[in-house]
Order: C-alpha cells, then sequence, then structure tokens
C-alpha cells in the first residue's frame, strides 16, 4: 500500500555511474598506452640486438681472414709496414699489416668478397706494434714482435662493436 503524500524513488543497484566509466575508460586508455610504448622498446631493442649480433660476425670475418696470413710479408720482411707497391688489391694483401688502415665498405667476409646484403656496415681495420711487456703501449712500425689487430664495425657511420686480439711474430 502506497502512504499518501511520500514518492518513492527506485534505484538500481547494479549499474555503472558516470564516473565509474569515466574512470574505466582512462585506465583502460592508459594499458593500451603501455602495451603500445612497451612494443615499441621491444622492437627497436630487437633492432640493436641484431645490429650488434651483424656487428660481431663481420668482426669474426676479419679473424678468420687474418688467422693465417703471416704478420710480416713474407717476401719483403721488415722493409714495408702496410701494403706493398705491388698489392693494389684487396686480393694482393698476403700479410696482417697489409690491412692496416684497411676499410671495407660493404664488409667482406674469410674470401675477401664484398657482403652486399649488409650495405650499411663497414669493417674498419688497424694493426699497431705493441711492447712486448705492454700490449696497450704502441710501438714503432716493426718495433716488436707483437702486433695488435683492432676491427671496428660501423653501421651508418655508428660505431656498433670493435674487438682487438694480439699477434705474434712467429
Amino acid at each position: 500500500m502506497k502512504t499518501p503524500g511520500k514518492s518513492t524513488t527506485v534505484r538500481c543497484k547494479a549499474a555503472f555511474t558516470l564516473i565509474e566509466i569515466l574512470v574505466a575508460t582512462i585506465l583502460i586508455g592508459i594499458v593500451i598506452a603501455a602495451i603500445v610504448m612497451s612494443s615499441q622498446t621491444f622492437t627497436s631493442i630487437n633492432a640493436a640486438g641484431m645490429n650488434l649480433s651483424t656487428a660481431e660476425f663481420l668482426i669474426e670475418e676479419i679473424r678468420e681472414l687474418a688467422a693465417p696470413l703471416p704478420v710480416v710479408d713474407p717476401e719483403s720482411g721488415t722493409s714495408t709496414f702496410g701494403p706493398e707497391s705491388d698489392e693494389t688489391t684487396l686480393a694482393d694483401y698476403d700479410d696482417l699489416d697489409d690491412f692496416d688502415g684497411a676499410v671495407f665498405s660493404p664488409p667482406i667476409d674469410i674470401n675477401r668478397t664484398g657482403l652486399a646484403n649488409f650495405p650499411s656496415f663497414s669493417q674498419q681495420v688497424t694493426v699497431d706494434n705493441v711492447s712486448a711487456s705492454d700490449f696497450t703501449a704502441v710501438v714503432s712500425d716493426h718495433g716488436s714482435d707483437f702486433v695488435r689487430v683492432t676491427v671496428r664495425v660501423f653501421m651508418n657511420n655508428d660505431e656498433i662493436s670493435s674487438s682487438n686480439w694480439i699477434r705474434a711474430q712467429l
């Protein structure tokens, strides 16, 4: 029975208020923005990892190419550091010091073949004679029986990776 003079208001407790819907929409927007940003970050980190992996591969190509070569020219000995006058092409390089200052773009592989699939990469090789007692101290050309070979790999003129190793003149 209805009491006269009193109004009855029926409230439904199962519905969302406008404020609750607004807060839920904002939270969903923040979550979506976070997912998009994490996806972009993952993509850029993955690309950096691939570039580093490629750079390490290109360093190893030079290391494998240089491994069987003597440190100094087998014919002229220590008279020249760097390519000899008759060594005008990469195919003519017959000792390790011939590679001093060489830059390969596109990079090369162990067979001295250009790697056209890596056009944005380059390899830079430096060969320094180092002191027998301190491999960080550079000495004059042919001033010791030890050389340090340094290979730096660049992508679009930005250094990606570098490595060096010591070789003894036997």
